[in-house]
C-alpha cells in the first residue's frame, strides 16, 4: 500500500485527486477552476488525440481551426443551443486596459475600449462554425462536409475537478454537413463507433452505446448518440457524445444547397467531440491503491529498465548490455526509458513507476548480469517473473498485448457484476443507494418520471441502449406500460 494515497474504499474522490496530482498528471491553476497539465498527463492525451485524430481521417474526416470568439448574436442564433450553454458563457466585453489613476501601479478596464458587440468565449463552437459554413456550401458538389478540430473551450463551471470538469478543457469537435438525413444519422452514428472502439480498444475502457433520453441531449439537437463507462466508485462517465442536429443549425445560419434536381435544400448536420475527461476516465476505470494503472496502448511510457549496482563499473556493465536492449525495444515500436538517475535509489524509482501507472518494469543488477536474467514486473497483477535475457523481447511483446486484454476484461467483469435488474421502485432505490452501477429498468417515456426519479435517487438516465430488446414492462415508478429497459445510474 503507497502511504501517499488515501485508499479508494475510505475516499474515492479524495483518491483521484491525489492520485492526477500526485502522478504529476495535472494541477490546478491560479485561474479559478482551470488546470495545468502537466508534461506526463498531456503526453497521455497526445497519445490519445494521436490514436483518434488517426480515425477521424480514416472516416474521411478533415482538420481545421475556427475562432475562439463567438460574436453574440451568432451565438443567439440558434436559440436552444444558446439558452443551454448561456449559464456558462464567458463573455468579453472590453478590448484594452490602462493605468488607474485612483491606485497607482494598477490596472482598470478603459471604459472607452467596449466592444460594439460582446463576444462569447466558445463553450462549444456550432454558432462560428455553422456560420462559416453558409460560404462554404452552394451545391451539392460541397457535400458531405466533414470537419474536426482540436481546440479548447470555456464553460464557467462552478464544481470543478481535474480533467472530469473544469472551466477550460481541451477536446475536439466534429462538425459535418451533409444533403440527406439519412447521411447525417448516418454520420452520428458511425461517430459513436468510432469513440466506442477507441475506448474499449486504446483505454480498455468497456462502454455501453446509447441513445440519450430528451432531458439528456445536447441543446439543440435532434438526438444525441452516447458512450457510457462505468467507474470503480459505481458512477457512470459520459465518455463521449455524437449529435445528430437535423436542419435546426442550417436554418438558423441559412446554410442552404442547390440539390441535382436544382432545388435549394438546406443541409443536415452533426456534431460530435471528446475531451481531457478522457483521461479522468482511464484514472478511474482502472487505477488501484498504489497509483496510476495505464494500458499500454496509452501509456507515454510502455517499460522501464531500472539499474541497480554498487559502483560505475557495475553501472557501465549494465548499461552496455541494456542500451543494445533498448533499441531492440524502441525497433518494435515499444516505447522505453533506461532511468540511470544515480540522485534516487532503485526503491524509489520502483515507487515512483508504481505511481505512474508504467506497465512493465525491468529490474537487472550485476547478478542478473552473470545469470543471463532480468526481473520483469507488470503493474497491473504487481506480478514478478525472472526472465532469460534472449527470451526478454518477446516476452515483454506478449505481456504488454496480455495486460492491455486483462484490464479490458476485468473492466467488463466489473461493469457485468455492478450492471443490475430491477422491477419496482423500492429494489431500484436500494440498489442506488447501496451497490451503484447501472441499474436495468423500465420506464414510461416521460420527462416528468425522469425528473422524479433524480430527484429521488440523484440517478439519471445514462443511456437507452442501442441493442435494448423489445421487452413488455411497467415503469419502475408510475406503473405504466413500457416497452424496453434503460440505464439509469448516478454519474459525473
Amino acid at each position: 500500500m503507497s502511504k501517499h494515497l488515501t485508499k479508494r474504499a475510505d475516499d474515492y474522490s479524495k483518491w483521484y485527486n491525489e492520485l492526477v496530482v500526485k502522478a504529476d498528471l495535472a494541477e490546478n491553476s491560479a485561474v479559478r477552476g482551470c488546470m495545468v497539465i502537466k508534461p506526463y498527463g498531456f503526453a497521455i492525451w497526445e497519445k490519445m488525440q494521436a490514436e483518434l485524430d488517426r480515425m477521424f481521417k480514416e472516416t474521411g474526416h478533415e482538420n481545421a481551426y475556427f475562432p475562439l470568439f463567438v460574436p453574440k448574436s451568432l451565438f443567439e442564433a440558434e436559440e436552444k443551443n444558446a439558452e443551454g450553454f448561456a449559464k456558462e458563457c464567458a463573455v468579453v466585453t472590453h478590448y484594452r486596459l490602462q493605468n488607474d489613476p485612483d491606485n497607482q501601479g494598477k490596472l482598470r478596464v478603459d471604459p472607452e475600449a467596449k466592444l460594439e458587440e460582446e463576444l462569447v468565449v466558445r463553450p462549444t463552437s456550432e454558432a462560428i462554425i455553422w456560420n462559416t459554413y453558409k460560404g462554404w456550401v452552394q451545391s451539392y458538389r460541397d457535400l458531405p462536409l466533414l470537419i474536426n478540430q482540436w481546440a479548447n473551450v470555456v464553460r464557467w463551471e462552478m464544481r470543478t475537478r481535474l480533467f472530469l470538469r473544469t472551466a477550460e478543457f481541451l477536446w475536439q469537435e466534429g462538425h459535418t454537413a451533409h444533403a440527406t438525413k439519412i447521411e447525417a444519422v448516418t454520420e452520428a452514428r458511425q461517430m459513436q463507433d468510432v469513440y466506442a472502439e477507441f475506448a474499449e480498444n486504446f483505454m480498455a475502457m468497456p462502454v455501453v452505446k446509447g441513445l440519450k433520453s430528451d432531458s439528456e441531449r445536447f441543446a439543440g439537437a435532434e438526438d444525441t448518440y452516447t458512450i457510457e463507462a462505468l467507474m470503480q466508485d459505481g458512477k457512470a462517465l459520459q465518455a463521449g457524445t455524437s449529435h445528430f442536429l437535423g436542419q435546426n443549425f442550417a436554418k438558423a445560419f441559412d446554410v442552404k444547397f442547390t440539390s441535382k434536381e436544382g432545388k435549394k435544400e438546406y443541409v443536415w448536420a452533426t456534431s460530435w467531440g471528446v475531451s481531457t475527461r478522457l483521461i479522468g476516465g482511464l484514472i478511474m476505470t482502472h487505477s488501484d491503491d498504489f497509483g496510476l494503472v495505464l494500458p499500454p496502448k496509452l501509456a507515454p511510457t510502455q517499460v522501464v529498465i531500472v539499474p541497480i549496482y554498487k559502483d560505475e563499473k557495475q553501472l557501465d556493465a549494465i548499461s552496455e548490455k541494456m542500451n543494445e536492449f533498448v533499441k531492440e525495444l524502441r525497433k518494435k515500436g515499444i516505447s522505453v526509458k533506461f532511468d540511470t538517475r544515480d540522485t534516487y535509489r532503485p526503491g524509489a524509482k520502483f515507487a515512483e513507476y508504481e505511481l505512474k501507472g508504467v506497465p512493465v518494469r525491468v529490474a537487472i543488477g550485476n547478478r542478473d548480469l552473470e545469470n543471463g536474467t532480468l526481473e520483469i514486473a507488470r503493474r497491473d497483477t504487481l506480478e514478478k517473473q525472472i526472465v532469460a535475457q534472449p527470451d526478454a523481447l518477446i516476452f515483454i511483446e506478449n505481456l504488454l498485448e496480455e495486460i492491455q486484454g486483462n484490464l479490458f476484461k476485468k473492466a467488463v467483469d466489473f461493469r457485468k457484476e455492478h450492471t443490475t435488474v430491477v422491477n419496482d421502485f423500492k429494489e431500484f432505490k436500494k440498489v442506488i443507494k447501496s451497490k451503484g452501477g447501472f441499474v436495468s429498468a423500465h420506464w414510461d417515456g416521460t420527462e416528468e418520471t425522469e425528473n422524479r426519479i433524480k430527484e429521488y435517487t440523484k440517478a439519471t438516465i445514462r443511456c437507452i441502449p442501442n441493442d435494448a430488446e423489445q421487452e413488455s414492462g411497467v415503469c419502475v415508478l408510475t406503473g405504466k406500460p413500457s416497452n424496453k429497459r434503460v440505464l439509469f445510474a448516478k454519474a459525473y
